[in-house]
């Protein structure tokens, strides 16, 4: 794959992903019920976790009343109602009233350019068309703070472990380097199991810093610190390794890893999070947070039960993502009675996107000698279900088709607005 393909890949990944909307207050104004519904569902979306989100029926009258005694806040969305005249009206003397930096999102049901450019002309930032979806109203609110194609905006894919050592590590440090390598595609491995973590065992790496410098120093961090942090493991791999010492408590606030994945979006475009077998404020987060969330499990029952739990936790609050992707590992242990894959699935409605076959040689041979299975065999099956799963994660389309392997496919949706660009 030549670097220009490969730039193309990583500019489409990154159109992919809708940025977290920052820390702003937003005021909406509606007339139907059903906006102030959508609305009141999309404050409920990961990426709206740090905005404040108020809505009000009464449209544009009410907000006129509102501001004439209060600061007006962040942004403001207003629906049209059926006299466009009498909005235009309401809506300059509404801009009497707007602070400086105050943007305003107007929701209509006429596709028209000429309303569209009597908005823009007032300085309105978005003119949507209904009927749109939640994910809809989510990304013009992003976009109204993180300017689309203006950067890297990086994919966060967290891989968990539905039971202690399922391999849930060794699948995400395998899934970044097969993106990196062999999708061609920056990625950066993140161990977040600071105590514990393996990430620099299995790719030969000891770098004297790396990720506890950042949760424990956030303060300091920037780009140029987190650049510092990340340990080349080839051309397109960066690890942030874990420390893995037990010198310290490693107790941390909920928000820790804000800070990094911020930044970690903005310097790569695929970020592949391992996430410890722990159940905290700060794991949960980090699950919720990902655009994908991938779960490790092995066929047995309390794999099963835990799976399910996790399910029920972070579902909820992922509503407008895709579902769990399940990576079902050490499959065909001798002599271990296994649920099989096919009841498995079935029990949780959820269909495996890969199935690894135990294979204790190959893997104990790849983690002795600090490599990837692909590297010390390359034309195993396992290295080519994970070159396919890593390009799943990722969105790749041109997925290849091998045994035993994969059950799904990823498909990207982009939103399509009757008016192109937030002004």
């Amino acid at each position: 794959m030549s670097s220009v393909e490969s730039t193309e890949i990583e500019q489409q990944l990154s159109a992919e992903v809708i940025a977290p909307v920052p820390r702003v207050s937003i005021h909406a104004f509606c007339d139907s019920q059903s906006l102030s519904a959508l609305i009141q569902s999309a404050a409920q979306d990961r990426r709206m976790d740090k905005a404040a989100v108020k809505t009000n029926m009464g449209g544009l009258a009410v907000a006129l009343t509102s501001y004439r005694d209060e600061q007006t806040p962040n942004v403001i969305v207003l629906e049209v109602a059926a006299d466009r005249d009498s909005f235009l009206s309401n809506l300059d003397a509404l801009a009497q009233y707007c602070d400086d930096g105050t943007r305003v999102v107007v929701v209509g049901r006429a596709n028209d350019i000429a309303f569209y450019r009597l908005l823009m002309a007032r300085g309105v930032s978005e003119y949507l068309v209904e009927p749109f979806t939640v994910v809809d109203f989510i990304r013009v609110i992003s976009e109204l703070y993180n300017k689309p194609g203006k950067g890297v905006l990086g994919r966060i894919v967290a891989i968990y472990g539905a039971r202690g050592g399922v391999g849930a590590s060794t699948v995400a440090h395998h899934t970044a380097w097969s993106i990196a390598t062999k999708a061609e595609i920056s990625t950066v491995l993140a161990d977040c199991d600071l105590p514990f973590g393996t990430a620099g065992l299995d790719f030969n790496q000891d770098p004297p810093q790396g990720i506890a410098d950042a949760v424990f120093a956030p303060e300091r961090l920037d780009i140029n610190m987190l650049d510092r942090l990340m340990t080349k493991c080839n051309d397109r791999l960066s690890l942030l390794a874990a420390p893995a010492t037990l010198e310290r408590n490693y107790d941390f606030e909920t928000n820790a890893f804000d800070g990094i994945l911020d930044l970690l979006r903005m310097s790569a475009p695929m970020i592949v999070l391992d996430v410890p077998h722990v159940w905290t404020a700060w794991s949960r987060r980090l699950l919720v947070g990902a655009d994908e969330v991938v779960v490790v499990a092995a066929p047995d029952l309390a794999n099963l039960r835990n799976l399910k739990n996790i399910q029920d936790m972070i579902g909820p609050a992922r509503s407008n993502d895709g579902k769990i992707k399940l990576v079902m590992n050490m499959v065909g242990v001798p002599k271990r009675p296994e649920i099989a894959v096919k009841e498995f699935a079935a029990s949780i409605s959820l269909e495996p996107s890969a199935v690894l076959p135990f294979d204790a040689k190959l893997f104990g041979t790849a983690a002795n000698n600090g490599q990837m299975v692909a590297e010390i065999s390359g034309g195993a099956k396992i290295g080519q279900l994970f070159e396919n799963f890593g390009r799943l994660v990722c969105g790749k389309p041109e997925l290849k088709k091998s045994k035993p392997g994969l059950l799904g496919s990823l498909k990207s949706s982009k939103l399509s607005l009757s008016f192109g660009k937030t002004s």
